[in-house]
Order: C-alpha cells, then sequence, then structure tokens
C-alpha cells in the first residue's frame, strides 16, 4: 500500500521536526519543509525530502510546492502548515510595517500555499489541510498582540474554508496548542530588536522590569508546558481518523482558557488575562 504523504512547514525544530519524525515513524511519507537551505540540508542528512518554503518568499511556496508534486506524482494527502514566529511588544509600540511583517510569515504565506494545494486536492477528491493555531487564536495575552492577531486571524480564515469545503472531501482542522517547548521565543529576539524601539516607549519601565527578562533569560519550562510531542499526538488524530474534530487542544491552559472565555464576562476574562 502506498503511503499516505503530508507536506509540514517550519520543520527546523520544536512541532514540526517532532511531528515529521513521529508521522514518518508511523509510515508516512513526509515532506518536511524549512525556510532556511541549511535547515534543510539537515533534515535530508536525517533521510527527509525537505523543500525549501519560506512563507515571506512567494518563490519557494511555488517551488518547494512543485518539488512535493512532483516526488508524488502530483497529489498530496495532508497540508500541516505550521511555521511562525512571535514578536513581542506593546501594541501601541507596533509599527505598522512590523505587523505587515509578520502576517506574511504567519498569515498571507500560510494562505497562499493552502491555495496552491486546494485544486490538487479537490482534484484527487481528499486532502486534510490541518492548521497549528494557538491558545492565542482565541484569548489575548499582553505584549504579544503581534502574534495574537495573526492567530486570531487564522482562526477565522480557518473555521470559514473549513465550512465552505463541506461538500468538497477536502477536511479543515485546528490544532491549537497552549506552552509547547519550542524555540519562538529565541527566535522572536531578532523581530523584537529589528520592530520594538523599547528604550524610547512609554513603557520603558515594564519592558525592563517585565518583557526583558523573559525575553532573554530563560527560567525554564513554563508551568505545564509539554513537550512537541503533545502536538503531534493530536495530529494523528487529526490525519488519521475517519472524522477529525474541527478543533484540537493541547495543554492544560488551552483548555482552562477556552473554559474561561465560555463562562466568564469580558471584564473578568480580561483581569484574568493580564495577569500573565
Amino acid at each position: 500500500m502506498t503511503a499516505q504523504t503530508i507536506l509540514i512547514t517550519g520543520c527546523s525544530s520544536g512541532i514540526g521536526l517532532a511531528c515529521a519524525i513521529g508521522l514518518r515513524d508511523r509510515g508516512w511519507k513526509v515532506f518536511a519543509a524549512c525556510r532556511q537551505q541549511v535547515d534543510c540540508d539537515r533534515l535530508r542528512a536525517m533521510g527527509f525530502d525537505a523543500p525549501l518554503i519560506d512563507y515571506t518568499r512567494t518563490e519557494t511556496i511555488h517551488s518547494g510546492l512543485n518539488e512535493v508534486l512532483e516526488a508524488t506524482g502530483g497529489t498530496l494527502d495532508v497540508l500541516f502548515n505550521n511555521g511562525a514566529h512571535g514578536l513581542p511588544g506593546a501594541v501601541e509600540d507596533l509599527p505598522t510595517d512590523a505587523l505587515r511583517s509578520i502576517f506574511e510569515s504567519n498569515f498571507f504565506g500560510w494562505h497562499e500555499l493552502t491555495r496552491c494545494l486546494i485544486p490538487v486536492m479537490r482534484t484527487q477528491g481528499h486532502g486534510r489541510i490541518v492548521q497549528c493555531s494557538s491558545v492565542l487564536g482565541f484569548v489575548t495575552m499582553p505584549w504579544r498582540g503581534a502574534y495574537n492577531a495573526t492567530k486570531f486571524a487564522l482562526e477565522g480564515l480557518t473555521d470559514t474554508l473549513r465550512i465552505e469545503m463541506r461538500d468538497t472531501g477536502v477536511k479543515v482542522v485546528l490544532i491549537e496548542p497552549g506552552p509547547v517547548t519550542s524555540k519562538i521565543r529565541e527566535n522572536s529576539i531578532p523581530h523584537f530588536e529589528k520592530w520594538i524601539d523599547w528604550e524610547n516607549a512609554p513603557r520603558k519601565e515594564e519592558y525592563e522590569q517585565k518583557l526583558l527578562q523573559r525575553l532573554y533569560h530563560s527560567s525554564g519550562p513554563d508551568q505545564f508546558e509539554l513537550p512537541a510531542d503533545a502536538v503531534l499526538k493530536k495530529l494523528i488524530h487529526a490525519v488519521e481518523s475517519k472524522r477529525p474534530r474541527p478543533r484540537y487542544f493541547v495543554t492544560t491552559p488551552t483548555y482552562i482558557m477556552a473554559t474561561l472565555r465560555r463562562i466568564l464576562p469580558t471584564r473578568a476574562l480580561d483581569w484574568v488575562l493580564s495577569r500573565g
């Protein structure tokens, strides 16, 4: 029997890498995409097909996908959109161009790759599009406005797509992790340093006392943090079950926040989230 095929983005580390290894071990044919060639080369040395796909560079979205489709004979069973980065900082200190930049990598690139694959899945009569969102796709936390915005946008677009694709054989799924072991903190530092002029911000003291300490000095795993394999377990169900759920929560905080969002008035929920 021919192995099922999946394209996973953001496989250099964290969730993407864990899912690529885990699904390969289950017999899947995994295309483990990265945005930097050095990471693609490392994954190829691990035995993966590793196309270069950088969501901010349209040409790599098309060339990387073409590489996958050439290898499969023009089909693909699953797309797992995963690669993203953070941009910490207060919303009032966030330049509009910075917001445009993070939307390119966390939202617009995902949409472009997804749109390129939908005709393939329509033609073959089946497919699954799995989006790695976040608990921050349905609740917000301070200092994370840019990332919150991209994930809220992703949730809205994905919910719409799921409804629109109901009669096509293409199933659309959201995975919503909370704190999961990854390099998102370290990877967000260059974006923070490029865009946020915190030294001249009205919240300078808050940056010094709160954000900078957390950003530059790891204090170990967060409370309730789970390894990236926790996402793999939900992804397996999303891609292998006959009737995948529309949403999969990962980590205790995700379940808690979903409950609080449902039962608390907005002001009370704002107070809870402001503590984070």
